[in-house]
């Protein structure tokens, strides 16, 4: 308990003696009285007491409410009411002075000491919480990142110098404005507004982060690239209290990322170009030489050539034209695409009729062994799409089925229409011989061809038409593969592009 040092405010002198008494009965040290609320003040500010026990209502102009009221805003001392008054009126004034108790007369030594250490502790927690506030203050202040809080309805009630610098609001204008006038943010990419993160939070009741390329607009209308966070301040019973935003500036970084960016794209573009000429001029190579040798082998044998030989020579002629003229038409296509250049032009058709269509003609074209067997999972197949990138999509991933597949087994191709989700659902499942899984995720890049199969003829082009095909119709592909038991490749497109 110690030596409290305690100032008596009472006007009735018997009271006021009887109060000092218990005091000291009590252990606690009164330091004077008063009977009125100016004679209270000066004696609090000469002799700095510990508390003051205030009554309610005293003689002269100033009653002991606002007395005080007075004390606490100047000397900071707690202040306990003694009064004989419990009216509502009366407790609500008294309110307003934020006492540290309220003791009703008549009371006991009991009452009183119970008053006083309750109200001694509240303050000195009161004094802890305003003390690691203010320490809290300063280093927020004193942050390099960016501060925004607010409270459970979004509306500000701090902002560090950081982010006054950052948004360009001073403190004085922001508090008490609602946070989306403050921090107003853009995608970057689509520059679309971007809801709020102090909402979400309060939504999700949880910390939440920004997407990548997030740009903060400023009071002026400037843009910045910021990173953020916001996290909820929580009070009792698991319920909001507020949120604190914490962003940062990273135009440097951005500037950073961009520049690495462009010097790894053109790192990217000189191996893909030298890869291009290599593989390019390998995939020539082979046909020009059946071309030349055919054609010698024409002019050596002169006169004395068969008509089946001549046949021979000019179907092997006519194969490596083809076949050069096929690179040439991919290559062209994926240089298309990657300029951004690629047409796409959705139409009406119906699948099931398109697809059956397009498994005819490929077994007319395509000379092979192997059983396209089809399938087709619903009753309504009606869509809007680009046919000419369907068959580009499909042809390539028969012909990848067909290549890598033993002759006399069969392919699977499938289709179903989710009316539900809108969307149309392919899948061509091979027995072939499998892709190794560390090729799976490359294998719809440029010139890029799985381990087990270099051997085999190819250029790598073919699953990357496919992939940009299904990218123009804004869908998905997929690939799950096992070793000498085959792989399904899965398309998954919107019915209206």
């Amino acid at each position: 308990m110690g030596q409290v040092r305690i100032l008596v405010v009472e006007d009735e002198v018997i009271v006021a003696r009887t109060i000092v008494s218990q005091l000291n009965q009590l252990g606690y040290t009164v330091i004077g009285t008063a009977s009125s609320g100016q004679i209270a003040i000066s004696k609090a500010i000469e002799n700095k007491p510990e508390l003051v026990l205030m009554d309610v209502i005293l003689k002269g102009e100033m009653d002991g409410i606002t007395a005080a009221s007075q004390i606490r805003e100047q000397l900071d001392i707690p202040v306990i009411f003694l009064t004989a008054y419990g009216d509502d009126n009366t407790v609500q004034r008294a309110k307003y002075t934020q006492p540290f108790g309220y003791v009703v007369k008549p009371f006991t030594p009991k009452d009183l000491r119970i008053a006083i250490e309750i109200g001694l502790l509240k303050y000195e927690l009161e004094r802890d919480l305003k003390e690691n506030r203010d320490r809290l203050a300063t280093l927020l202040n004193s942050m390099s990142d960016a501060v925004i809080a607010t409270d459970e309805k979004g509306i500000v009630t701090f902002i560090n110098p950081a982010a006054e610098l950052l948004t360009g609001w001073q403190q004085a204008d922001a508090l008490g404005k609602e946070i989306s006038q403050i921090f107003q943010i853009i995608d970057e990419v689509t520059e679309t507004s971007l809801e709020n993160p102090v909402t979400k939070v309060l939504r999700e009741q949880q910390v939440v982060y920004l997407n990548e390329y997030t740009s903060l607009i400023t009071k002026n209308g400037a843009r910045i690239p910021i990173g953020d966070s916001a996290s909820p301040i929580m009070r009792h019973h698991n319920k909001i209290n507020g949120v604190v935003v914490v962003f940062w500036d990273l135009s440097e970084r951005r500037q950073t990322q961009l520049l690495e960016k462009a010097l790894q794209k053109e790192r990217e573009l000189n191996q893909l170009k030298s890869l291009f000429i290599s593989t390019v001029s390998h995939e020539f190579r082979t046909p020009l030489s059946v071309i030349q040798s055919s054609v010698e082998l024409i002019e050596l044998q002169g006169d004395n050539l068969t008509a089946e030989k001549r046949k021979t020579y000019l179907t092997r002629i006519q194969g490596a034209i083809k076949s050069m003229k096929q690179l040439m038409e991919d290559v062209l296509f994926v240089g298309k695409s990657e300029a951004g250049q690629l047409d796409f032009y959705p139409q009406p058709l119906y699948l099931e009729e398109f697809c059956r269509e397009l498994i005819g003609e490929f077994n007319t074209i395509h000379n092979h062994q192997t059983e396209i067997v089809f399938n087709c999972q619903s009753e309504r197949t009606d869509a809007c799409m680009d046919e000419q990138l369907l068959y580009y999509i499909f042809t390539n991933l028969l012909v990848n089925a067909i290549k890598y597949s033993p002759a006399g087994g069969n392919i699977q191709f499938n289709l179903t229409c989710d009316t539900t989700n809108k969307v149309a659902i392919f899948s061509i499942q091979d027995q072939g011989i499998g892709i190794p899984e560390a090729d799976q995720r490359r294998l719809f890049e440029s010139f890029y061809r799985a381990s087990n199969v270099r051997s085999i003829p190819g250029t790598g082009l073919g699953l990357v038409i496919v992939k940009k095909c299904v990218e123009a119709h804004q869908g998905e592909i997929s690939v799950t593969s096992q070793l000498d038991v085959g792989t399904t490749f899965t398309v998954t497109l919107p019915l209206s592009s």
